[in-house]
């Protein structure tokens, strides 16, 4: 399934791909000139045949509380920005924020905390 066109090389389009980090699947939003190779199953690496480098983990943004879906990460990719909604489990009880995360080169996701 393809979510869009890869906002950094002219030919790739943003697929879903499953991995599995530290025992846990999770899926990964690439760019279908993305390769990556692992030894350890957790430190992914850019084979050298690769033509882009643009992934988004769907867990990203767990620390905040938010795992990212298909149609996020598609809106996403089309309007390069999005609100969503966090949860802090800080406190006694949860604590719901709204956010604007953005696309970034190095990261797949940047979290605007000030605009």
């Amino acid at each position: 399934m393809f979510l869009g066109k890869c906002p950094y090389c002219n030919d790739g389009n943003i697929e879903i791909r499953d991995k599995e980090v530290r025992g846990k699947k999770v899926k990964l939003y690439a760019c279908s000139n993305a390769h990556w190779k692992t030894e350890d199953g957790e430190m992914f690496e850019l084979r050298s045949d690769a033509g882009c480098s643009f992934r988004i983990w769907q867990n990203a943004l767990a620390k905040y509380g938010k795992w990212l879906t298909y149609k996020e990460v598609r809106e996403l990719l089309q309007s390069k920005s999005l609100k969503v909604e966090f949860v802090s489990k800080r406190y006694a009880k949860p604590i719901r924020y709204n956010k604007e995360i953005i696309i970034d080169k190095e990261y797949g996701v940047c979290v605007l905390w000030d605009l």
